[in-house]
């Protein structure tokens, strides 16, 4: 059917998906950059999803029964744009939409999460929306389990090009998805065979149906410009048979342009005013560019208010709880803090000074873990296969399967980036905060969604063990050394590396209260002795803090961390004992270090005497504290990794690499 037969078989449907594609392209066009062929080819999709099958209330965004929607082909950011202006999100003004891509616009060239209301996760880069999605539907399946569907009953919807479905990440995304079964999960293939570069053909010859059949998903199909047909298989789509759901949606890129569509020249730049002109021709849209007329503009309205009384049922039931139910499911779906998190921590720490162990910090942090997850019902684990390693399962959590969703901890296998980028969405999505554990090298692995967890301000624990040569024989393709000074150059994250049982409390306690900024605990595979001697306060959220003191004026700063914080004190006791006054300084969180006042700064690291810095990793992320914060020259070593690491044990290991109380006391001596 061609696009004048399609204009008049259905106007009304014609005229909503008209005023998608308008915008997009008039948007593209204005900012000079931009995707329009995307939006302008699902938009027929959109508008069946949005008119039909959506459940949401444009009035109320942050309302927690919506359906989400996650559009993981985010470059065609202008399709969300357009949808939020139609349907009357009062943030999205038709002036936000003038300055597409514009500094301090909200319409930033990729959909960005926190930035705009409805859209529900930060994408871009491809494919880690569907992943987010993942996790969003994993979180609905526990929260509905645990508070039952008169709270909990929506689907996650999912926008997904060829580009998303070539990442590596869909498929541990789809994998993931189809073990478990997760029936209320849509995904709409946006199939429209072409790429940047040209048609798919040139790069990929996937049959992305059978991939996902294979998966256990559902798989569907339909004309993505027929809204007839694309109503089936949504309607279709949205009974939950049990498995996961692809429809797959055969589109034209640049639907109606004359001489770019079907083509990469209408995927990434704009489509040029004399093709513009020639596409509206062939819409039959003789407005002006970003002009809606009002009847168009009123029918969207109404579909933007088609949620209003699902919502205020909702809210009528949430009202009818007993208080203290109430209050707690509030509590649970604004991440407030639980008020059981800072007692808990406290009684283990005095419980641990009392005891003394000698425990490696990843055993340290299940036995946090332990007292925690009892008192917290949001506490949501995991591990990417190595949870005998990692120390993340506890006793009494239950795994979460097709057959148990009240289960809280969760086996999401060798999938380290599918894992972070689930737990990313089983944030988003609310009533959770997520933890999951890898080794710390495999962070290469969980970057990118790492990276996204930091730029959205999604608070999700990393709990990374094996964070030093100290994991021994497994050899250097395991043992990190620039890892933690990639994860300490990432903005907006937390690196915690606690030298004892009694900081890693400390460090779960402060992960477990932010409320914008994501952690990543390293945790070391070998015992270390209980250093702390003091537990009043919580000092690791100082950053870095006096360990142990010198006997004197000190000539000496040892500066450390995790498992090396050991070694500096054995050095400390050595230098002492012929003179040299030494003061041991822990350092946890450089982060968290940075952010103390300066006076404070200057107390820890008063000016003038040696500075050592003693950690198995790279030198790089020290030289503030060791030349100073102006970056001065001073008397400064660095007693560490300057290279990969090699296959033994752990003792022997840091004596070939020289990391010792030995080395550490002889590079005193030679500052001096």
């Amino acid at each position: 059917m061609d696009i004048a037969a399609r204009r008049t078989a259905n106007p009304d449907h014609w005229n909503l998906a008209a005023a998608i594609r308008v915008l997009s392209m008039d948007a593209v066009e204005a900012a000079n950059s931009g995707h329009p062929g995307m939006p302008m080819g699902m938009a027929d999709v959109a508008t069946v999803l949005f008119r039909n099958h959506l459940k949401f209330d444009a009035s109320a965004p942050h309302w927690f029964d919506r359906d989400r929607f996650v559009l993981s082909a985010g470059h065609g950011s202008m399709l969300i744009y357009s949808l939020l202006h139609l349907t009357g999100y009062q943030q999205m003004t038709l002036d936000q939409i003038r300055n597409f891509r514009q500094l301090d616009a909200i319409t930033a060239g990729h959909p960005e999460y926190e930035y705009v209301e409805g859209v529900e996760t930060t994408t871009g880069p491809l494919g880690q929306g569907v992943a987010n999605a993942v996790g969003m539907a994993i979180a609905e399946e526990a929260m509905r389990a645990e508070f039952g569907s008169e709270l909990c009953d929506h689907r996650t919807w999912v926008i997904a090009g060829d580009g998303c479905l070539m990442e590596g990440i869909s498929h541990e995304a789809i994998g993931l998805a189809g073990h478990q079964k997760l029936g209320r999960l849509i995904v709409l293939w946006d199939n429209n065979d072409i790429t940047i570069d040209g048609r798919v053909s040139l790069s990929d010859a996937t049959d992305q149906r059978a991939r996902f059949a294979a998966a256990g998903w559902r798989v569907l199909s339909c004309d993505g410009h027929d809204a007839a047909d694309i109503d089936r298989a949504l309607t279709e789509a949205a009974q939950d048979d049990g498995r996961p759901t692809l429809v797959d949606c055969k589109t034209i890129i640049g639907f109606g342009a004359p001489n770019k569509a079907d083509s990469s020249k209408a995927h990434g730049s704009p489509l040029g005013a004399d093709e513009i002109a020639a596409t509206r021709a062939a819409y039959g849209w003789s407005h002006a560019p970003f002009e809606i007329p009002d009847e168009i503009l009123t029918s969207w309205r109404e579909i933007g208010r088609r949620g209003e009384a699902a919502r205020a049922e909702w809210q009528a039931r949430v009202d009818a709880l007993p208080g203290n139910a109430r209050n707690e499911f509030a509590r649970r779906i604004s991440h407030d803090v639980n008020p059981r998190l800072a007692p808990t921590v406290l009684a283990l720490k005095e419980q641990t000074l009392q005891g003394q162990p000698k425990v490696a910090t990843r055993k340290a942090s299940e036995n946090v873990l332990e007292v925690l997850n009892a008192e917290m019902p949001e506490n949501f684990g995991g591990s990417a296969d190595l949870t005998g390693s990692n120390n993340t399962k506890t006793g009494g959590l239950g795994i979460f399967a097709p057959d148990n969703r009240k289960g809280r901890y969760l086996h999401y296998g060798i999938r380290e980036h599918g894992m972070a980028a689930a737990m990313n969405g089983i944030w988003l999505h609310g009533g959770f905060r997520p933890y999951g554990g890898t080794f710390l090298t495999f962070t290469d692995y969980a970057r990118g969604a790492m990276r996204l967890s930091a730029l959205m301000g999604v608070p999700v624990v990393y709990v990374m063990t094996h964070d030093s040569i100290g994991l021994g024989e497994d050899g250097p393709t395991h043992q990190p050394v620039e890892h933690l000074a990639i994860c300490r150059a990432t903005p907006n994250t937390l690196t915690l590396r606690p030298c004892d049982q009694i900081e890693t409390a400390e460090a779960w306690e402060i992960a477990l209260t932010q409320e914008a900024t994501p952690s990543v605990l390293a945790l070391s595979r070998q015992n270390l002795p209980t250093l702390r001697t003091d537990v009043s306060e919580n000092l690791t959220a100082k950053g870095a803090y006096v360990l142990r003191e010198a006997s004197a004026e000190p000539q000496v700063l040892l500066l450390a961390t995790g498992s090396e914080v050991e070694i500096a004190v054995a050095a400390r006791d050595a230098l002492e004992a012929e003179g040299v006054a030494t003061r041991v300084v822990s350092i946890p969180s450089m982060e968290l270090f940075r952010a103390q006042p300066a006076e404070y700064r200057a107390a820890v690291l008063p000016a003038g005497p040696v500075r050592i810095a003693i950690e198995a990793a790279i030198r790089q992320p020290w030289d503030w504290l060791l030349l100073g914060e102006r970056g001065q020259e001073a008397k400064a070593g660095f007693v560490g990794m300057e290279g990969f690491g090699a296959s033994g044990p752990a003792s022997g290991l840091y004596k070939k690499f020289g990391i010792t109380a030995e080395a550490v006391v002889q590079r005193a001596k030679s500052l001096l």
